[in-house]
């Protein structure tokens, strides 16, 4: 795609957001990583191929680097630092990461940057963002998870909490720098001026807690870790369950047991004297209200699983799916690689590696009406490109477009974007959200018949259940309006008419196909409204043998592989809290939304986007994808360990269910760790001093961890190990981030009024734009409380037509 054609892109990243660079040049974007002579430290990042130069063997790099071309400067030299300026001075956006970032160490700061380019966007990712008590903390993936909160809702609660077990703190951070970049753009564009965003790890993880995001403050209490269980309510739901050759996860309601009561009986698993013990058709209230079960969830569970584990996941699944019933098959990486889905969609793409050879990569995280997605570079050799980006710029120094400053300046980067949001639960409601936020006039259409799912789960404001209390739903939605309307009424057309007459963006995330029988679709749109962009995303893409998959979050997140990824590997996989694509997709979408608008400004050009969310989420374990083409490593859940250093863990502490997590990444870290233990005996055995000797010693260092841990609480032992440079943090729950000194300096937290439910917070934005204080503008709708408004000022109809869509039933 050429989305992002006109725009150059300097990127100096390391580990720490190199993906945010791999996004905008898929998007067409000319990204150029720049690096000194030994090459970006993202090179030495595993997991690593055997063999080949030590600069070109990292899998990681090869799987985030794609689409770039390298130059070497020394950063060392005036010259180095002088030719930087340059290229500077014709670039869009320079992407860095640190501290220490290579910017840093050159001596050249954002101020710098600005006076070379006045109208530069300039995004850098850190592990807590560019200030605040914690900005200078030493960090790693396990120990942001654990300060983000992911953690503490993660793993069974007889063991320590969990991380998943491939890295994914600085996937998250990365890809939400790409959503930065384009939204500030879009600020530089309608000021004039460049903007730097300062991007935080720690907050771009913690909204993988999704409805335990403020759920403390909401309801009253935290939500705990339960192993592979979904809370409903007051009950905890199965959502692992035993195949003959692996585990699948689906939830056993009314909805899917009835679907399952013929099959159940044609093998003999139930008989009519059980169905008769229970009315299924009230089951499912009932464990919503707490109310009496006389066939108990246990029991339910172990009755179908005792026919589940007779069937391999396969007979499970697409048997499952022609009777509506969905039985997602927990996948490991080389499932993956032959998944029908993703050969329909000729998903994955043949790419040679720096170091010799080729694998199969992960391939589009969207689709476009208007261009095919290519790879068009495989990643760099160390500086290939240099000679070609110094000789293009001594031949002609690149021009940039002058930005023209908008009269008068908006106070968002999106005011007068309008979108038509149909999209429901996650991922389309927080791309929605990503607009709304920063200006974009969002108009949320929800049923007037079925609430979205999410207003129908908690946590609920004081813990009473209700359409207008649920803060899973609120943290979606903030900075909408809500118009409700009956989608399936013979009339609904007078509206839905109108909505994509008026409409910049259409999102969607029905299942496919349904969109055209309601009037909405893309052909339909596009002929009322040529220039329109829509969106469609839902599980599995718009195409493929299975495109008609139905399910949530963490349906997506056992086909993409990410549940067997977490857990312990003596016990079953207990998968990530919750629905974890959601938090995925929605960056992959919102960076792409935003490229095919600023395309459409340049162009007039409209499009239809589709996003099938396991496409996007599979890029955060592209590497391990590659890996497990290219070396004999073993990749599969392992607790909280690393297989590349130790220590590694989370050790308990004084308190109640109170947890540290520690992580030695180096010889030098572990150094410090001797050092602030007292250098106790048993750390001084030779055999240590390796992270091969310290791998195979875990179990006993642990044991040391632990015993001086349970001695301390977690915040004062890590203040003494960070303080000493040793990477820590407090597994905190959703009551302890409320007081996170972090995020109480950065304002992570933003309180509004809501209609209902009182003044009440609403988790912030993941980076900040210098110039306003983006974060959401208001508190989330009620459910059709904007109707009058949105149909009379936006829509166009009179008082009088109103009433007669009221008295219809079509809008409530």
């Amino acid at each position: 795609m050429d989305l992002l054609a006109p725009y150059r892109v300097l990127d100096l990243t390391d580990v720490r957001g190199q993906i945010a660079g791999m996004m905008l040049g898929d998007l067409g974007a000319d990204v150029v990583r720049v690096e000194p002579a030994d090459g970006s430290a993202a090179r030495q990042v595993g997991p690593l191929l055997e063999e080949g130069p030590e600069s070109e063997r990292s899998l990681s790099f090869a799987a985030y680097n794609r689409n770039k071309r390298s130059v070497v400067l020394d950063f060392a030299t005036e010259e180095g630092r002088a030719r930087f300026l340059e290229l500077a001075r014709g670039a869009d956006f320079v992407l860095d990461s640190g501290p220490p970032s290579l910017l840093d160490e050159a001596g050249l700061d954002h101020a710098m940057l600005l006076e070379a380019n006045p109208q530069l966007v300039h995004v850098r990712v850190t592990p807590f963002g560019s200030d605040g008590p914690a900005a200078d903390w030493p960090a790693a993936d396990l120990t942001l998870a654990a300060l983000a909160g992911s953690m503490s809702l993660q793993g069974d609660r007889d063991r320590a909490p969990l991380r998943l077990s491939v890295p994914q703190a600085w996937r998250h951070a990365g890809s939400e720098a790409a959503v930065a970049a384009m939204v500030g753009h879009a600020r530089a564009r309608t000021t004039g001026k460049g903007v730097f965003i300062d991007v935080s790890a720690q907050s771009a993880l913690t909204w993988t807690m999704l409805n335990g995001l403020t759920a403390e403050p909401i309801q009253g209490f935290d939500y705990e870790r339960n192993a592979a269980k979904l809370q409903i309510g007051p009950k905890d739901l199965e959502l692992a369950h035993p195949a003959k050759d692996g585990h699948v996860v689906t939830l056993i309601t009314t909805e899917s047991f009835k679907k399952l009561t013929p099959i159940l009986l044609e093998a003999g698993t139930i008989d009519e004297a059980f169905l008769a013990r229970e009315d299924w058709d009230s089951y499912s209230q009932r464990i919503f209200s707490n109310g009496e079960l006389k066939v108990s969830l246990q029991e339910l569970d172990a009755t179908v699983d005792s026919y589940l584990e007779t069937k391999t996941k396969r007979e499970l699944f697409l048997p499952g799916l022609e009777k509506g019933l969905t039985i997602a098959p927990v996948m490991t990486l080389d499932d993956m690689l032959t998944f029908e889905q993703l050969e329909d969609r000729a998903y994955f793409h043949e790419v040679e590696l720096p170091g010799g050879g080729s694998a199969r990569t992960p391939g589009p995280f969207a689709r476009s009406s208007l261009q095919p997605f290519e790879i068009e570079r495989r990643a760099p050799r160390l500086g290939e490109h240099t000679d070609e980006i110094l000789r293009e710029l001594d031949a002609a120094p690149r021009e940039r477009t002058p930005l023209r400053e908008s009269t008068p300046v908006p106070e968002y980067p999106l005011e007068g974007l309008k979108v038509a949001d149909f999209s429901w639960v996650g991922v389309g409601p927080i791309s929605g959200k990503y607009l709304a936020d920063h200006g974009a006039n969002v108009i949320r259409i929800e049923s007037s018949v079925k609430a979205d799912n999410l207003r129908t789960a908690g946590p609920y404001k004081d813990d009473q259940r209700g359409w207008n209390r649920s803060q899973f739903f609120g943290e979606f939605n903030t900075s909408k309006r809500s118009l409700t309307v009956d989608m399936k009424h013979e009339r609904s057309r007078e509206i839905t008419g109108r909505l994509i007459e008026w409409a910049d963006v259409i999102l969607e995330s029905f299942t496919p196909g349904a969109v055209d029988r309601l009037g909405i679709g893309y052909e339909a749109a596009r002929a009322a409204n040529p220039s329109v962009v829509m969106v469609s995303t839902c599980l599995m893409g718009q195409t493929g043998r299975i495109a008609n998959m139905a399910g949530y979050g963490y349906h997506a997140a056992a086909v993409a592989g990410f549940f067997d990824l977490t857990g312990w590997p003596d016990r079953p996989p207990v998968g990530p809290w919750n629905a974890y694509t959601d938090t995925v997709a929605p960056r992959f979408l919102t960076t792409t939304l935003l490229a095919a608008l600023d395309h459409r400004r340049r162009t007039g050009e409209g499009q239809h986007i589709d996003l099938g969310q396991m496409e996007a989420a599979l890029h955060f374990l592209a590497p391990e994808l590659l890996a497990r083409q290219t070396t004999d490593l073993e990749i599969t859940r392992n607790g909280n360990r690393s297989r590349d250093a130790a220590p590694q863990g989370a050790y308990p502490c004084a308190g109640e269910d109170e947890w540290l997590a520690i992580a030695v990444e180096d010889d030098a870290q572990w150094a410090a760790l001797r050092r602030t233990l007292g250098d106790p005996e048993w750390a001084r055995d030779p055999k240590l001093e390796t992270v091969a000797g310290r791998l195979a010693a875990h179990d006993a260092i642990d044991a040391e961890l632990a015993a001086w841990t349970r001695e301390r609480k977690p915040r004062e032992a890590m203040a003494v190990l960070v303080d000493a440079g040793v990477p820590a943090g407090h597994v905190q729950r959703s009551s302890d981030l409320q007081n996170d000194p972090q995020y109480a300096q950065r304002g992570f937290y933003r309180h509004f009024d809501h209609a209902e439910m009182g003044r009440i917070p609403y988790s912030g934005h993941q980076f900040r734009i210098s110039g306003y204080d983006n974060g959401p503008r208001h508190a989330s709708p009620l459910i059709g409380g904007d109707s009058f408004e949105v149909l009379a000022e936006e829509l166009g109809f009179e008082a009088e037509e109103v009433a007669d869509l009221v008295a219809s039933g079509l809008v409530n």
